[in-house]
């Protein structure tokens, strides 16, 4: 096993993963900025290193300052979360190069599933359902183009092969604007992702976002932790995750799994990783794959009872998988709301001190939060401050249980996204289950 694991990363999911070291006996080491001393995690953390100022370029992003202090204190292995540099190739092919473990894919795998055009073809190849689309990046040729789309179909959606976060992205309605609306996503993507490669898909109108979790371990061993659905978002950002997936027949699910399996089975993943895809009329379509850990873990270990994090922890010491894919279980049913620190209905972040904080609690309730009170949020990083999550031998129930959790958690001081998650909580339309990824946006413009 793993004697000492660095954490290049901040709040909850760093907490998350100090836990999960501290169950298996292994020794923690937090890097974190200046604005981030007073971290729960630094605090619990058998060693803690600074590695620069609040901007994340500074100190989260600083690749020389996160591997010396691995030298420093002496780790096996990095730890990376989710964002930052969790999916960055350079960043894990470097940890490894310098005799380190990189607690994730290899920087091979994070490079092929990092490019997307890249990506549906490992998984077309693999039988995993992809998008009727381009089948790769869109040569020069507008005549070529054309002919395409109206093959597919419109509407279309133009698309950055390097893209993420609901960027790089473009719908065309119609052949006239087709060239134009190519040039612009080309534009955008180099500025944001430094790469103008593009792709073309259908746009599918009403679909749901619907994920795989999967674990391998490297040796061509893999398994499927069933579903989530992820459809309650707002500008692309999650809001409300549950798992499993409301609505979706158990054969439909066993012909995803399979797939999903055998393309990890494949391609000889490592670590954990999520299949994401439009589900759209009873149909999957592939649309990426994160190679890392997801903020929305929790609900999967819910109804599974696997923990995820000591999966990984041992997948990078060199474990095969011990779990066969027969022994999972889904049990019941599991919602998670992201808190965040903004205003309910402007969405404006409220970084500042938290005067007092009130974790929720009663049967089927885990709270995954870095905050207590005193703490100062920073206002240089993401506004998730805590995840919100309850089980259920029902839907219902978890619903229910939610409903109550929310009334209880007291956050006071600052701005919270509470409200907003009652709101989702009590609407009809979201307890009939099934809505698409566009319902959350419409409900929150009436």
């Amino acid at each position: 096993m793993l004697n000492k694991v660095l954490i290049a990363n901040r709040g909850e999911i760093a907490l998350r993963v100090v836990r999960a070291c501290k169950e298996m006996g292994i020794k923690t080491v937090a890097v974190h900025s200046t604005a981030d001393r007073d971290l729960m995690h630094v605090r619990l953390s058998d060693e803690s290193v600074c590695i620069g100022p609040p901007p994340s370029t500074d100190s989260y992003l600083n690749v020389p300052a996160i591997i010396s202090a691995m030298e420093l204190t002496n780790a096996d292995a990095v730890h990376p979360g989710y964002g930052f540099l969790s999916e960055n190739a350079d960043f894990a092919e470097q940890v490894e190069q310098c005799g380190f473990i990189f607690i994730g894919p290899t920087a091979s795998t994070i490079r092929a599933m990092g490019d997307k055009v890249s990506a549906i073809e490992v998984m077309r190849n693999a039988g995993v359902p992809t998008v009727p689309g381009s089948d790769g990046p869109l040569g020069d040729n507008e005549e070529e183009i054309i002919a395409l789309a109206e093959r597919i179909g419109f509407p279309v959606m133009i698309k950055a092969a390097a893209g993420g976060g609901g960027r790089g992205m473009r719908v065309v309605e119609n052949k006239e604007d087709l060239i134009n609306s190519i040039q612009v996503t080309k534009t955008e993507a180099k500025a944001f992702f430094g790469s103008d490669v593009v792709y073309l898909e259908k746009f599918l109108g009403n679909p749901r976002h619907v994920e795989v979790q999967v674990i391998g371990d490297g040796k061509g061993n893999a398994i499927c932790l069933g579903d989530r659905d992820c459809s309650m978002q707002r500008r692309h950002q999650k809001v409300v995750e549950e798992a499993p997936a409301p609505g979706i027949t158990p054969e439909t699910r066993q012909k995803i799994y399979d797939s999903c399996i055998n393309a990890c089975q494949e391609i000889r993943y490592r670590g954990a990783g999520t299949l994401e895809f439009l589900y759209e009329d009873g149909e999957f379509y592939f649309i990426e794959m994160n190679t890392r850990l997801q903020v929305e873990h929790p609900v999967t270990e819910r109804v599974t009872g696997i923990d995820i994090v000591r999966q990984q922890l041992r997948i990078a010491a060199g474990e095969e998988l011990s779990i066969k894919q027969e022994e999972i279980v889904v049990e019941g049913h599991s919602i998670e709301c992201r808190i965040n620190a903004e205003h309910p209905e402007t969405f404006i972040p409220s970084p500042g001190k938290v005067k007092l904080y009130h974790s929720p609690g009663g049967n089927g309730v885990r709270v995954d939060s870095h905050i207590y009170s005193g703490y100062s949020v920073p206002p240089h990083y993401d506004s998730l401050i805590a995840k919100l999550i309850t089980h259920g031998p029902t839907r219902e129930v978890a619903i229910g249980r939610m409903q109550n959790a929310l009334e209880e958690m007291l956050v006071d001081g600052i701005n919270t996204n509470i409200p907003l998650q009652e709101r989702i909580m009590r609407d009809e339309g979201f307890k009939k289950g099934g809505m698409n990824i566009h319902y959350l946006e419409k409900m929150l413009e009436k």
